[in-house]
């Protein structure tokens, strides 16, 4: 029998109500903080989720769990970093074990897709299915809840169609044609078969369609967190681009933007927060810094937050995200030298007899050991702009404290003679490397974005790891804020051959008091800007395949002037630079000086490594684990893996998937 019992405030599940394709559902861990969903006596699942607290319950686990992709995980790795190392902005960066460098050959349905410190694929794959199993749950149950208003209902059906798009329309752009599923099962079913993924996203499409229509406005939400018609609105925007309506598209922005209540923000607002160590990095106030404080992001005075995802309180509803330390540079480490030979900056704790204010690297920017690093695109190239590196662009400015170059710490050892001089890469006379693992250890990186008060190592004079937030720590995040749809308006713009597209772009340029704006955007300039202003925020590789697929269907050309046809340019492998979707081109033409595909490798210590990425993996392969559960059936497997079958049946619309979906056997 299942069972819903009450745990304090967590509402839990002990079985399944049905099993759909692989794992339980588990509706687990609803705090009021962040949820507010009221704690329930013992039901059977059946009365459960006739309640509106049920489904109150439900959504909030939906609500949570999204917040899961960016700070669930490991202490040393987090979801959100695989969306960035299938990316031309990030490789893996952990020299000290064997990681997924060489992704062409490495990356198998069997091997590679993972779910641990170098790559959260598989955690895509099943979170993203436990999200729509979330979802599907509401939907079930919607009906069934007696006296409940009409546009109450519609408000719930329309958030649960919220989630399980949203999980659809990153899990067709991660991984392709993939099952449908859309019921809670009284049996397991094993006998799925994939459906297109152009179905997928028509039906995704109407669900959001409907979700505008009745989803409340900010406003009129119980708690912040909660999906709002905003969001829905951004959402609907990247399925009409997704499903080639560009005007649509468009026309869903400018209500956004311009009818909505949102605005840019353009002034300093909310709390300011300098960091750890002031006297050793001095952050000079500035919007972007406010921006993206964690205690500014969620308030009311941030008019550019469409929702959010808070991560604050109790050990109930709060979950680590150490952001510094898997984002950032590992500059203690032994590897990096002064020029006479001794460590070149010291993590010193506040009790030790060397410790000084001046060279508190680790409370002041945070203890890296780079997870995973950003490319030589991502730091230097990507800045420039009409062949200038922009100096007044605060997202990559030194001079206010927002960007940390490595070159701008200092030697923090009182036995070097090149103590409180700045660190070089070189040294001055023999010019030989002073790191002994470049990858690890040396780059530069936005501070703004990876710095969070670490409140439990603040309270620790013997503190010297300095990681992220802790219990006690504020890590509220953004999902969706105005910026991404100036750019995503600019980008359906660009498929319409509008040339106010450029506007759009240089509105978040302006914000970020850029002295370079554009005269003409190219699809290739809106995709830059993207990587500069939502750095951490958006999903890297996904939005990638989406405007590859987008490219497709506009016939549009990219920066160099290719097109695509929408039949073929997923079905290439190799690592040559002609040929392959938009988001293979971008990795190896922007990283030739650094990493994918330029024929060099890299050695650290005893290791090699060899940083290649194939055409093929634009989507990334269907797990093992789920072909062997689905054994009565045949799921699709993507071009360029094993087990890929071009006669594999598919279902054509999402009607057909979900006229099979009652049928297990």
């Amino acid at each position: 029998m299942n069972t819903v019992y009450n745990r304090g405030n967590k509402l839990c599940l002990t079985k399944s109500l049905s099993a759909v394709l692989f794992g339980w559902l588990l509706l687990g861990s609803c705090k009021k903080e962040f949820l507010e969903p009221q704690p329930l006596s013992f039901y059977e699942p059946g009365t459960t989720f006739t309640t509106e607290s049920g489904l109150q319950a439900a959504l909030a686990t939906s609500d949570r769990h999204l917040r899961n992709y960016w700070t669930i995980g490991a202490n040393i790795s987090t979801p959100i970093m695989t969306e960035y190392t299938f990316s031309e902005l990030a490789v893996n960066g952990k020299t000290d074990q064997a990681f997924l460098d060489d992704v062409n050959i490495k990356l198998t349905p069997t091997g590679g897709a993972a779910d641990n410190d170098d790559n959260r694929i598989s955690y895509f794959w099943n979170e993203g299915y436990s999200g729509i199993k979330y979802a599907n749950t509401v939907i079930a149950y919607a009906d069934k809840v007696q006296g409940l208003a009409e546009g109450t209902k519609n408000a719930y059906l329309g958030r649960a169609y919220f989630h399980r798009s949203y999980r659809y329309l990153s899990l067709v752009f991660q991984f392709g044609d993939i099952p449908f599923v859309t019921q809670l099962l009284q049996v397991p079913k094993q006998n799925y078969r994939s459906t297109k993924k152009e179905a997928i996203l028509k039906k995704i499409t109407e669900d959001m369609e409907f979700a505008v229509q009745w989803v409340p406005d900010q406003a009129n939400t119980t708690y912040v967190g909660q999906v709002n018609k905003g969001a829905c609105r951004q959402l609907l925007i990247k399925c009409y681009l997704a499903t080639g309506q560009f005007q649509k598209a468009k026309d869903q922005a400018d209500i956004l933007i311009n009818q909505s209540g949102y605005q840019l923000m353009q002034n300093n607002f909310g709390t300011f927060n300098p960091g750890g160590e002031s006297q050793t990095w001095t952050i000079t106030r500035n919007v972007i810094w406010d921006l993206h404080r964690p205690e500014n992001k969620l308030i009311a005075a941030n008019k550019e937050v469409i929702m959010g995802l808070p991560n604050r309180g109790s050990s109930e509803s709060f979950t680590n995200f150490l952001s510094m330390r898997i984002f950032g540079p590992f500059w203690n480490s032994g590897e990096v030298k002064t020029p006479d030979g001794r460590t070149a900056v010291n993590n010193y704790a506040r009790n030790n007899g060397n410790y000084n204010k001046s060279y508190d690297y680790v409370r002041a920017i945070g203890r890296g050991i780079a997870t995973i690093r950003p490319t030589y695109f991502a730091q230097n190239a990507m800045w420039g702009i009409n062949g200038v590196m922009d100096q007044g662009d605060l997202r990559h400015n030194s001079a206010v404290g927002n960007w940390v170059t490595m070159t701008s710490l200092k030697y923090n050892d009182k036995a070097s003679s090149y103590f409180g001089q700045n660190l070089r890469l070189r040294h001055p006379v023999t010019n030989n490397l002073l790191s002994g693992d470049t990858v690890r250890t040396w780059f530069d990186f936005p501070h703004y974005k990876i710095f969070l008060n670490d409140v439990v190592a603040e309270a620790n004079q013997g503190a010297n790891q300095f990681n992220g937030a802790t219990l006690g720590s504020n890590a509220d995040w953004y999902l969706y804020r105005l910026a991404e749809t100036y750019l995503l308006r600019a980008e359906a713009k660009f498929y319409l051959g509008d040339a106010t597209a450029v506007a759009d772009v240089n509105a978040v340029r302006s914000r970020a008091q850029c002295t370079q704006l554009y005269t003409t955007v190219t699809i290739g300039d809106i995709m830059d800007e993207r990587a500069r202003e939502l750095y951490l925020e958006e999903w890297r590789h996904t939005e990638l395949s989406r405007v590859s697929y987008c490219l497709a269907l506009s016939g549009k050309p990219d920066e160099w002037g290719n097109t695509y046809n929408v039949d073929t340019y997923d079905k290439q492998s190799g690592t040559g630079l002609t040929g392959g979707s938009y988001w293979y081109q971008r990795i190896v033409r922007y990283n030739n000086n650094g990493f994918y595909n330029n024929g060099k490798e890299i050695k650290v210590g005893s290791r090699t490594y060899n940083f290649t990425m194939g055409k093929q993996n634009l989507y990334w392969p269907i797990p093992n684990g789920a072909i062997r559960a689905n054994n009565k059936g045949q799921l699709s497997q993507n071009f360029g893996y094993d087990g890929y079958d071009v006669n594999t049946p598919k279902w054509s619309t999402w009607e057909e998937a979900v006229g099979d979906e009652s049928k297990t056997e």
